[in-house]
């Protein structure tokens, strides 16, 4: 048994390399992998065999015999990953490379009527067509890990509420992560061994990993940013405190006064309006503030993603000035780094999580 466990974890760890890189060859996997040839040659001729892996094409001859150039086959497998949200569900197929293949975002607000599941199983099927894959969902709030059961979330005014009427909705098995948790599974963990990712959505969600290991915490609490105080006796949160983090750095700080979507919010920021633009200053100077408090308690890359993480690219550097406002004790803002996935990264992770299962269980 110990022999088998070994043989599947060295298969794991080279079909993990090969998905993380563009093209290796052989030689490369044994020596990045510290593997011997012959366990290389044997993995590889047997993911060869499989499908999984395929040669495509040769390198450049270094005076021996050319070295086969090696890929993963991003067709051999697909997985969705579905985002539900108090207003929106979104849909995203992803192949086994980690790669988006197909998107969709519809408006449908969530319900817990049976209509409700029957029109996200009809939008899933419609979108799905003729792709063979297992589902993963992913939603806003804190749920129990093998229970299905969501223990709060304020964004579906729900509290021990069941998901098992989701699950029964598909003919599937169905894996529930919170929508925070899956956004850091969407990134590469090997990449960020240890890391902080700030999910900036309509709510303000957020998750780390150390040691490449997600962390929940005792009550799956861990990474609730959204709901530290930034502000005392401050603007009201959703969740009823007064100065959290959220009604600062959300999305919807953005948005909700002005009844605008965020696209409509920073295409005005761009046209140099004169209040959308304080608004954004105004935003930058609070995530910069959080930014600075996280970066102190957790001393480690910070991932900026969700729906305004998507826009940052073009304001690091004003943003990146004020972090450095707040912190004397980094030198520069390297730590600071945009998500792999600008749009639903909640859904991308919940779909990756069943390909690394996959993987695993080959």
């Amino acid at each position: 048994m110990a022999g088998t466990e070994k043989k599947n974890s060295t298969k794991f760890q080279i079909i993990n390399y090969i998905i993380n890189h563009k093209a290796t060859s052989k030689v490369e996997l044994s020596r990045n992998l510290n593997l011997s040839m012959p366990t290389v040659l044997s993995n590889v001729n047997e993911l060869l065999a499989s499908g999984i892996v395929v040669e495509m094409g040769e390198y450049e001859s270094t005076g021996g015999r050319k070295a086969k150039m090696i890929s993963i086959n991003p067709a051999y497998r697909y997985a969705v990953g579905i985002r539900i949200t108090a207003k929106h569900v979104g849909f995203v197929l992803v192949n086994l490379k980690s790669e988006i293949e197909k998107y969709e975002r519809i408006r449908l607000e969530f319900s817990t009527e049976a209509s409700y599941y029957s029109r996200l199983r009809e939008e899933l099927h419609h979108f799905l067509a003729d792709v063979e894959n297992q589902d993963r969902i992913s939603v806003p709030g804190i749920i129990k890990p093998g229970d299905g059961i969501l223990i709060k979330s304020h964004a579906l005014q729900l509290e021990n509420y069941s998901l098992g009427f989701l699950e029964q909705t598909f003919s599937l098995p169905v894996y529930f992560v919170n929508d925070a948790n899956a956004a850091m599974m969407a990134e590469d963990l090997d990449r960020y061994k240890n890391a902080l990712y700030l999910s900036l959505n309509n709510t303000l969600g957020g998750a780390f990993c150390i040691d490449g290991k997600l962390i929940q915490g005792e009550n799956q609490k861990a990474g609730e940013f959204g709901h530290m105080i930034l502000v005392p006796e401050g603007k009201q949160c959703y969740c009823g405190k007064l100065g959290c983090a959220d009604a600062y750095c959300a999305a919807s700080a953005l948005t909700d006064e002005t009844c605008q979507t965020l696209e409509q919010f920073m295409k005005k920021v761009e046209e140099q309006d004169g209040q959308a633009v304080k608004v954004w200053k105004e935003y930058l100077n609070n995530l910069a503030i959080l930014i600075s408090n996280l970066r102190m308690a957790y001393d480690m890359d910070i991932i900026l993603g969700g729906e305004v993480g998507g826009y940052l690219t073009e304001y690091m550097i004003p943003l990146g000035e004020k972090v450095m406002e707040y912190n004397g004790f980094d030198h520069d803002v390297r730590y600071l780094k945009m998500c792999s996935y600008k749009r639903e990264a909640s859904a991308v992770g919940a779909a990756k999580h069943f390909l690394q299962e996959f993987i695993k269980n080959m």
